[in-house]
């Protein structure tokens, strides 16, 4: 839709007066002109809106836990008693609950993206939720099915169960937004119903957002709230460009700065729930890479710090394979400038599990591109998943053998042979230990750990005291505690 700006009359009466005097100033205002109809002063974002909001949805979120017949009790009394619901629950065992059971909800936007009901939404609204319904913008309503979820993104896909005259939006590129372009965002903020809100394109490809493991946001001035995540960031072509997911808060509301993740992720995604995929698979590269900084731009020839330098890299690693070199530092992919390692790891990370990509390196003074063979990280060993139970500094720690598969998908470089941390539990004896994912337990009491069935036979046995050593970050760490 050509973009018309508004030309208020009166206004332009003052700049053409103040400019009579010097022909130069004429020449200024030689492209704009005095409104001469109804039609040159009216615009309006209805038939963007028309196009694209049937495409959005609100997402409704549940989990539901049966709770024992104490914990039912327990919640009737405190009804009685206060006349009121104790926290988190309402009488009958949790918000909308049956007795017996205890139900978190989670409310939040999504897009359809696909003919066959396919619903993107953000990873956060749907997380440990085990029903999920969708409401469309004339209030139909539908049971979804989680397809794919993909926590490192904060994506995920949701299918309708009886898609019937949906409206699919399309995906547009969002390599070609640029700061100043606008944009609506669509979603349900704290949950009053779908509202469209306008603004700007603030900035691209900020990182630091914290909502995810790829940092490459669309920042935004539209307002965007709680509620809106999962909701549709929208061009004038009504096309989505982005999924908008989180905003710079202090009082919890819209301060005009919101994050939204671009449409070229968010077609990976969905193009990974298509075929069939429960998971997003990524290539893997075995290489460590770290920022350019002015001393190494300066002592490679740069004008500046661009690009990310290779640090190290794995044996038998395409890294290795390709010819990559400790050193080398890597200025483009496919074409496409990398100018730190977020967006590295993202343009990467968009490349897929097939064929090769082209590196645009710098090896000392020579500028060359060099072939990279696109394939996901192998496991090269069973990861025997070990949740510890037992009361043990590890408890409510999720442990895994290592192997380049789990590295990646910790983001962590992580030995051959070795057991680290996957996951732990909020409020756990591991949590209050200070465990964090991505941890490898290196030795327990002085005995080497180097695979779960150790870890598992040490966790079996009773210690006065436990001395615990780990690596995080490259960094051995030794810790002592209680029995």
């Amino acid at each position: 839709m050509p973009f018309s700006p508004l030309r208020p009359a009166g206004l332009l009466s003052v700049l053409l007066l103040a400019a009579s005097p010097a022909v130069a100033q004429e020449k200024t205002f030689q492209d704009k002109a005095v409104p001469l109809s109804k039609g040159d002063i009216q615009f309006s974002l209805a038939p963007v809106v028309k196009r694209a909001a049937p495409s959005v949805v609100n997402v409704y979120a549940t989990h539901v836990e049966k709770r024992s017949a104490r914990s039912s009790a327990m919640d009737e009394f405190m009804r009685r008693f206060f006349g009121e619901d104790r926290p988190g629950g309402n009488g009958r065992g949790g918000p909308g609950g049956a007795p017996g059971e205890r139900a978190q909800r989670s409310l939040g936007s999504g897009v359809i993206v696909d003919a066959s009901g396919l619903v993107i939404t953000n990873n956060h609204v749907i997380a440990e939720m085990n029903e999920v319904k969708v409401s469309l913008a004339d209030k139909r309503e539908f049971e979804a099915q989680i397809v794919l979820r993909d926590p490192r993104t904060d994506l995920a896909v949701l299918k309708i169960k009886t898609p019937a005259d949906i409206a699919p939006m399309p995906i547009g590129d969002s390599d070609h937004l640029e700061v100043g372009d606008f944009v609506l965002a669509i979603g349900n903020p704290f949950g009053v119903g779908q509202t469209v809100t306008q603004g700007i394109v603030s900035a691209l490809a900020r990182t630091q957002v914290g909502s995810s493991d790829y940092q490459f946001f669309i920042q935004t001035d539209a307002a965007i709230n709680p509620g809106n995540s999962g909701g549709a960031l929208v061009d004038l072509q009504g096309r989505l460009v982005g999924v908008n997911t989180a905003i710079y808060s202090q009082s919890g509301g819209s301060h005009g700065i919101g994050f939204a993740i671009p449409a070229s992720m968010i077609r990976a995604v969905v193009e990974a729930a298509k075929g069939g995929g429960s998971l997003v698979r990524r290539p893997w590269l075995g290489a460590r890479v770290q920022s350019v900084t002015n001393d190494i731009a300066e002592s490679v020839g740069l004008d500046r710090p661009t690009g990310v330098l290779v640090a190290s890299m794995q044996a038998k690693s395409p890294a290795e394979e390709a010819g990559l070199k400790r050193g080398d530092v890597i200025l483009s992919i496919d074409g496409q400038n990398v100018d730190d390692p977020e967006a590295f790891g993202y343009r990467f990370a968009l490349k897929g599990i097939t064929g090769t990509t082209q590196f645009g390196i710098l090896r000392g003074t020579r500028r060359q591109t060099i072939p990279v063979k696109l394939t996901a990280a192998p496991e090269t060993r069973p990861r025997d998943v070990l949740k510890v139970r037992t009361r043990t500094p590890f408890a409510g720690a999720t442990l895994v053998n290592t192997s380049p598969a789990v590295g990646e998908e910790l983001q962590a470089d992580l030995p051959e042979e070795g057991v680290a941390v996957s996951a732990v539990e909020d409020g756990s004896l591991a949590n209050r230990a200070g465990f964090k994912k991505g941890d490898v337990i290196v030795a327990v009491n002085g005995m080497p750990v180097t695979s779960t069935k150790d870890l598992d036979r040490l966790t079996q046995r009773s210690f006065g005291l436990w001395e615990v050593s780990i690596n995080r970050g490259g960094e051995t760490l030794t810790s002592v505690f209680g029995g």
